[in-house]
């Protein structure tokens, strides 16, 4: 069984962030071909708030309170939409593990469960739209499958990021339907969401993580 600490989980944000500082150029490459090319900047921005909020936060007591603190930064330096998403998703998230100073197998899959419904019910997107939600909604789906046929945290994890990454690379065929990319119609085609791509670095992140951890 794994467990996740509120000091691991705090240093797994620190971790991701500054894997999301490495590929800000590449999200906004991606995010130029279908927008303002701003992507990568905007998560950067909200990571890297986040990493300076988190570097002060050094006497969190629990992982609920730590999410929360997450989310509210997000929010606050993430003005675009991607903000609220994210921001709801992590406070939903620290919901479910309110007042847990460690997470466990079950634990790690209710949080992700309550993130991505977060995202679902804050941004309306469905599936085949090229969102962020081409990538969470299928890992979510293969976390759940795989949970339900028994097997381990990480191989869950992992089939998980699998089936997310494939829902990513799908979005090149997909035509926009949300937001200022919808405008382009057809001219959407052939190119990769930027939001289902920075969904892949931060949820291969936390497989990475966990893997290292159980390692």
């Amino acid at each position: 069984m794994v467990v996740l600490t509120v000091q691991r989980l705090r240093d797994w944000f620190l971790f991701t962030a500054d894997l999301i500082e490495d590929k800000k150029n590449y999200l906004s490459e991606l995010d130029r071909a279908l927008g303002d090319g701003d992507h990568g900047v905007t998560m950067s921005i909200g990571w890297q708030a986040v990493k300076n909020k988190l570097q002060e936060f050094t006497e969190v007591k629990e992982c609920g309170e730590l999410l929360k603190t997450v989310g509210m930064t997000f929010l606050s330096a993430v003005g675009s939409s991607v903000g609220p998403l994210y921001a709801t998703a992590f406070l939903r998230a620290a919901n479910v593990v309110q007042g847990k100073t460690e997470m466990n197998d079950a634990d790690i899959i209710e949080f992700w469960n309550a993130f991505v419904k977060g995202i679902q019910e804050r941004g309306k997107a469905e599936v085949g739209e090229k969102t962020m939600v081409d990538f969470w909604v299928p890992a979510i789906e293969a976390l759940r499958k795989a949970q339900g046929e028994g097997k381990d945290l990480i191989a869950s994890l992992q089939a998980a990021e699998e089936a997310g990454k494939e829902g990513m690379l799908a979005t090149k065929d997909m035509l926009s339907k949300k937001g200022r990319s919808s405008r382009l119609g057809e001219r959407s085609l052939g190119h990769m969401d930027p939001g289902a791509s920075s969904a892949h670095i931060i949820f291969s992140s936390f497989v990475d993580f966990i893997a290292k951890l159980n390692g």
